[in-house]
């Protein structure tokens, strides 16, 4: 039942990061700071105090960086893989004693995948919303991402597996949300 929970964390904290890269990675070295979640050995680290405060800062830098009308979208370009490997080691941080090549499959498919494909689709959506509203309609799009991202911090911490099911439904949502409007395009 650890392995699935692990699972489940992961996966919930990497499709957050997939919405801010910052926002999950400072929930979990919250979580490990108080000693709520046990992280791998060699990435105690994260728990520190120093990195709280790194992330912290870094958090309240992309959310503000992502209300700067044509930043964005720049930020964008660069989020979406950094989203991956963010994604990435959250999963790879939170899953259990396996062996080494294992963990990082599993982290590369479930956590890289999962941030990377929640980033590429808001990029999308942010790069029609600028086009259709000229980036008018952008903050709102900033405001729901940086919700979506703590919601799903938080509940991936508190109840992995809802966690989890809540990101199969965002993504299933996104996926069809797109589908829909390629074929009103006529693509």
């Amino acid at each position: 039942m650890e392995i699935i929970l692990s699972i489940c964390l992961g996966i919930g904290l990497a499709a957050a990061a997939g919405f801010r890269i910052f926002l999950p990675l400072l929930a979990l070295s919250i979580a490990s700071y108080y000693g709520w979640v046990d992280l791998n050995e060699n990435w105690y680290w994260l728990g520190s105090w120093q990195t709280l405060i790194l992330l912290g800062f870094a958090t309240v830098l992309e959310l503000l960086a992502y209300y700067i009308p044509w930043f964005d979208n720049a930020l964008d370009t660069i989020a979406v893989p950094l989203a991956s490997v963010a994604g990435t080691i959250l999963f790879f941080v939170t899953l259990g004693d396996f062996e080494p090549w294992v963990s990082w499959s599993l982290a590369i498919i479930g956590g890289g995948g999962t941030a990377g494909l929640i980033a590429g689709t808001t990029a999308t959506a942010r790069a029609a919303s600028t086009t259709t509203t000229m980036g008018f309609a952008n903050p709102v799009f900033s405001t729901i991402e940086a919700i979506f991202s703590t919601i799903l911090s938080i509940l991936a911490l508190i109840f992995p597996i809802l966690a989890l099911f809540l990101v199969v439904y965002i993504i299933y949502r996104l996926l069809r949300f797109f589908k829909r409007r390629k074929q009103k395009i006529g693509y």
